[in-house]
């Protein structure tokens, strides 16, 4: 079996274990935080920063939910890692953004963070803050989900098919089911432009 082949194999085995109930658990949070006049931050590090700020786009335009991500002011980010440090750059972002109650925070992590292991500790502060203010939490996370499963209130955790590829396919998996989640009727508003143009 070539590569290519194996790698398919394992993303039908993927798909095949994600668990559907804690997807609609996510698609219901996302329709709450929009009916409550809440707000949408998407936090991620690295591959999962990326997803971010494109899925900011999505939730923001197709699902009509006021979302933003600290990552795509990279001014902001640069200064506050050099000033407060790497730790803190999320959390302070946040509360600087006056997160509240009505809020939700969505992780895409590898690993969900880990304080232990000094592993993406800015993810960690950044759910420890907001569950002292009361937000509501979800995360789209590979591995044990870390930090970010243990403290969200729906983990939608990547399984492990083959722990060589875990990072490539809990990445590939995330973009899936957040455009799952805003292709979801519960949570989509505007149809996308080519569902929406008829063919000639």
């Amino acid at each position: 079996m070539t590569f290519t082949e194996q790698y398919l194999v394992e993303a039908t085995k993927v798909i095949s274990n994600l668990d559907s109930a804690a997807i609609e658990r996510v698609a219901d949070l996302l329709v709450a935080v929009r009916e409550r006049g809440g707000r949408l931050f998407i936090l991620g590090v690295g591959g999962g920063a990326g997803h971010a700020s494109h899925a900011v786009n999505d939730f923001r335009k197709i699902a009509r939910i006021e979302s933003y991500s600290p990552s795509d002011n990279v001014s902001e980010l640069t200064a506050r890692t050099n000033d407060e440090g790497w730790d803190t750059v999320y959390s302070a972002w946040l509360e600087g953004s006056r997160l509240r109650k009505d809020d939700m925070i969505l992780v895409f992590s590898v690993g969900g963070g880990d304080a232990t292991r000094n592993i993406s500790t800015n993810l960690v502060r950044a759910l420890d803050y907001a569950k002292a203010v009361g937000a509501s939490i979800a995360g789209i996370v590979g591995r044990d989900g870390g930090h970010t499963a243990r403290v969200a209130d729906v983990a939608i955790l990547v399984p492990v098919v083959n722990p060589a590829n875990i990072t490539p396919h809990t990445e590939s998996f995330q973009a899936l089911i957040w455009h799952l989640l805003v292709a979801h009727p519960k949570v989509l508003q505007m149809p996308n432009k080519w569902e929406r143009t008829t063919a000639s």
